[in-house]
């Protein structure tokens, strides 16, 4: 059975180093992307080289992130590192693909096949693509560009189609990136959603809400198991039922109207 397919977010902390060659962005996913690759790489290495104190207001980057400017000035000749190992932070740590790569390669082809991940610079990419360190949020506005998600949109939307034609779609990206593109309509019936919510006691009595550390290593966690136990869930109620015997604690709810994804909450308490 095909797996599902999981949009993840990318992250703000990215490894550093890296060995491969200069970037070539027809060489990455969706080669189809190239040309707006290109151009926000450009105009991002140009905002990057001017005044710094503009390149972060610009990037939304507060002074004590300036050395965030020096990657993007050398994106064209930088080394490059496969996204796998790019990414770092939470939700990445927890997922922990390098260590999937070493001590589970079926579970890693599963991920170079069913990881989408949605960048402000790349648009998206799979694990094993070769990207250099760089910054750029996906709701960053560049003066000649502007808004990245609605670049993005434009160029993702008939990029992306025949990637959501069949299969389940897991949504694990955080609002940002959800903007750069959405489940067309016609699909929305095989896409979910997930939110994490920390639950705690206050006064005796449950309350929850979204903490960026639960959510991120929970969303990080929820991956893996997907990849690991090779899920392979075809309905939206046919993945929470996969969640659960994965011991995941599970809510969901049916779209509030026709043509939008499924939601599943995940429910989280102190220990992840």
């Amino acid at each position: 059975m095909i797996g599902v397919l999981i949009l993840l977010p990318p992250s703000e902390g990215k490894a550093a180093h890296g060995a491969g060659p200069a970037v070539d962005p027809a060489a990455l996913a969706f080669p189809q992307l190239a040309k707006t690759r290109k151009a926000l790489l450009t105009e991002l290495a140009r905002v990057s080289k001017g005044r710094a104190a503009t390149a972060l207001t610009v990037l939304g980057l507060s002074p004590n992130q300036a050395g965030e400017l020096e990657a993007n000035r050398d994106l064209t000749t930088a080394p490059t590192l496969a996204a796998a190992d790019r990414y770092t932070g939470v939700l990445y740590d927890n997922l922990d693909l390098p260590g999937l790569r070493a001590d589970d390669p079926e579970a890693y082809a599963r991920a170079e096949a069913r990881i989408l991940t949605f960048s402000g610079l790349w648009g998206v990419v799979r694990p094993g693509d070769a990207i250099p360190a760089y910054r750029l949020s996906g709701g960053v506005t560049l003066p000649k560009a502007g808004p990245v998600a609605k670049v993005w949109r434009q160029a993702l939307t008939p990029a992306l189609a025949p990637a959501v034609a069949s299969g389940l779609v897991v949504d694990l990206r955080s609002s940002t990136y959800a903007a750069m593109w959405r489940v067309p309509a016609d699909a929305a019936d095989r896409a979910v959603t997930v939110r994490v919510l920390h639950e705690r006691l206050v006064d005796g009595v449950p309350k929850r809400s979204v903490v960026s550390h639960f959510n991120k290593a929970a969303k990080g966690r929820l991956a893996r198991a997907l990849l690991v136990g090779d899920v392979a869930a075809t309905t939206p109620k046919e993945l929470a039922e996969a969640l659960q015997d994965l011991g995941f604690r599970t809510e969901t709810t049916a779209p509030a109207k026709p043509g939008t994804a499924w939601t599943i909450d995940v429910v989280v308490d102190s220990v992840v």
